[in-house]
């Protein structure tokens, strides 16, 4: 896989670290993480998962967002309340970096 422009230059500060490069940006772009909720903890760890290039982010949460979340759960807003919180993640995230792919698991893990 080679970056395209666009991502060179939206990935450009961590491609300059030593450690990195474009070649562990590539990596990254073919990353896959599963996110086990998209609350307090999950929200703000998609967020910078998808910023940072992760290529495939899956979301399991079954919950619903309510108004009282948004305080901590960063990734939603007013107008998500009442959707799936892997609904309202996906949106904001794929609008955040579209090169993420986002899988939504509207289940609950037991």
């Amino acid at each position: 896989m080679e970056l395209r422009d666009d991502q060179i230059e939206r990935y450009s500060r961590q491609i300059l670290l030593p450690d990195v490069g474009g070649k562990g940006q590539e990596k990254l772009l073919n990353a896959r993480v599963l996110i086990i909720g998209a609350g307090g903890l999950g929200s703000p760890a998609a967020l910078y998962l998808a910023s940072a290039g992760i290529g495939t982010l899956g979301i399991v949460d079954s919950d619903k967002v309510e108004l009282n979340n948004l305080q901590r759960q960063i990734v939603h807003s007013v107008n998500t309340v009442g959707k799936p919180k892997v609904d309202s993640a996906k949106d904001r995230l794929n609008a955040i970096n579209p090169d993420v792919k986002v899988i939504p698991y509207n289940i609950r893990l037991t």
